[in-house]
Order: structure tokens, then sequence, then C-alpha cells
């Protein structure tokens, strides 16, 4: 219900689900470790919802937009520290490894076009996850 008629982006919970399947982690920690690097490498698709998102959600109304968008950015990372939840693959013991793995998977399944615009590839899943080790 609460989606009906608003573009979604359902792609950090699909690359979480494949570190749930490969490595157990728990959906809250995946999340943790994709969402900040996700909203990072889709800045430039997601920048007016990012600048709402500073301003509604972490009341940040000072400074460039840039700077309005890379400060949300880390104080979502600094919120999911601040409650124990570490935000690197490498906090959890996992490496660079793991990255052409999940790709695959989520290729075998189809998963090649995700995001609320359909344009997250593969190689883009790559770039986020990099960005997360």
């Amino acid at each position: 219900m609460i989606g009906a008629g608003v573009p979604q982006d359902w792609t950090t919970h699909m690359i979480g689900h494949e570190l749930t399947a490969l490595h157990g982690l728990d959906h809250g920690q995946t999340l943790a470790i994709v969402l900040p690097s996700t909203l990072s490498i889709r800045r430039d698709r997601k920048w007016q919802k990012l600048l709402q998102y500073a301003e509604r959600v972490w009341n940040i109304v000072d400074g460039s937009e840039e700077e309005r968008v890379e400060l949300a950015i880390a104080k979502t990372r600094e919120f999911f520290e601040s409650v124990g939840v570490p935000t690197r693959l490498s906090n959890y013991g996992l490496g660079l490894d793991t990255i052409p793995v999940i790709v695959e998977r989520l290729e075998q399944r189809g998963y090649v076009a995700l995001g609320e615009h359909q344009d997250i590839n593969p190689q883009t899943v790559e770039k986020i996850l990099t960005l997360c080790a």
C-alpha cells in the first residue's frame, strides 16, 4: 500500500538477499552495508530525493546541494554504525571476492535491470559492492 503510485527501488534488498544467502548476514546488516553505497553511486539519478531526504530526515538545510547530499549519505552510514550495525563488507570478514559471485547470482535470477528506472545493471551492482568493501 505505501508504495502505490511511487517509484520503488529494491536494489539494496536484492543485493542484500544475496549477502544473506551466501554469508548468513541478517537483512538489517545487508541493508546497512549496501544502502549508503547505493545512494552514493546513484546520487545523480536520486538527486532530488536525496535533497528531500537530507532535509526531512536529517534536517540538513545549509550548504550547497552537493554538500547536503554528501552529508545525508554520510549520516545514513553514521546512523547504522551508531546502533552497532557495521556498514562495510570487511567488517564482516568479507572481501572483494564475494562481488563476482553476487553479480553472477543476480544475473542467474534475471535481476539485470534493477532500480526504479530499471537501469542498475550487473556492472553498476559491481560498483556498488566495490564501494561497500
